[in-house]
């Protein structure tokens, strides 16, 4: 047994002074710093320099002018800047308990089929919108749900109801919208929740199942237990992209009827690029980066009590 215990170490040595090693090791490096350097260069550069932009007032044609927390003070005394984050906030829980409530029931119902390739057929079929171009997808969708030209409509006509306002109310623009983004980002959980269902312990299950346990518990009690450190993950990445809501508020409605879908993100770009009031859209954005880092703080603080780790 001692003679075996003193193998392992000269094993591990050798194999540490194989040549191989010396080779993969600036492969290895190579690959981590190109990575630094892309979060570096497109992440955390962007961030210090809209926080250092953020004191300034800038036009763009003249030069910056240091006005301290001038820019802060009059984003917290902005009303449609302010109503924009409470438009962003209500959008965002919507998506994410739409997004996290679809993607667990679909990957439940897919879970149950045995062959692996009618499980393969829905996991593609329901990933492939989160491939399509999301400005592609807001210009094909407001054609769709067009007041008087729509197809949606179209259809509806012929059942005898009439004409729905989607995106020409503010209630129907904003419901529209979350639907939208549902649809295209709901294939992304799935995938998280299919894998992470198919981990779940067999004889977990089948425990539960001589214990008499009926599908909805087995479901609430064991597979959503086991499962919470993906539902975790699922929320905050959800969350984080649904707080930067851009794309289809602004192709589809811009930011109307009035500003009932008007963003964070949208009222950033017209602050910045439409005003030419760099300082204050630097502004806004750090003050929501400041939201989604608290916001995120909370679900892992929430995530102790509620989150299970095997």
């Amino acid at each position: 047994m001692s003679a075996a215990a003193a193998e392992v170490p000269a094993a591990i040595a050798k194999r540490r002074r194989h040549p191989s090693s010396h080779r993969e090791a600036p492969f290895g490096f190579a690959m981590i710093g190109l990575s630094c350097l892309f979060v570096a260069v497109f992440t955390a550069i962007p961030i210090v320099a809209s926080l250092g932009l953020s004191f300034f007032s800038w036009d763009v044609i003249s030069s910056p002018q240091f006005v301290g927390v001038e820019n802060y003070q009059r984003l917290f005394t902005d009303g449609p800047v302010l109503k924009s984050f409470g438009v962003t906030l209500g959008m965002a829980l919507a998506i994410v308990v739409l997004q996290l409530t679809l993607g667990l029931a679909l990957a439940v119902l897919v879970n149950q089929r045995k062959l692996v390739w009618i499980r393969t057929i829905f996991r593609t079929a329901f990933y492939l919108p989160l491939l399509a171009s999301t400005a592609a997808v807001s210009i094909f969708m407001g054609y769709l749900f067009d007041y008087k030209f729509g197809v949606v409509n179209y259809y509806l006509g012929l059942l005898g109801i009439p004409n729905v306002p989607w995106l020409t109310s503010g209630l129907g623009a904003a419901a529209t919208i979350v639907l939208i983004a549902v649809w295209q980002q709901v294939g992304f959980t799935f995938v998280l929740f299919v894998a992470s269902l198919m981990s779940v312990p067999t004889d977990v299950l089948e425990a539960a199942q001589i214990d008499g346990a009926g599908p909805l518990r087995t479901l609430f009690r064991i597979k959503v237990p086991l499962i919470s450190p993906t539902i975790l993950f699922a929320a905050v990445v959800a969350l984080i992209n649904a707080m930067q809501l851009f794309d289809q508020p602004y192709i589809m409605t811009k930011g109307g009827p009035g500003s009932a879908t008007t963003t964070v993100t949208i009222s950033m770009y017209q602050k910045g690029f439409q005003n030419l009031q760099f300082g204050y859209g630097s502004a806004i954005a750090i003050v929501l980066l400041a939201a989604i880092l608290i916001i995120t703080g909370l679900q892992f603080l929430a995530a102790r009590k509620l989150v299970f780790y095997q």
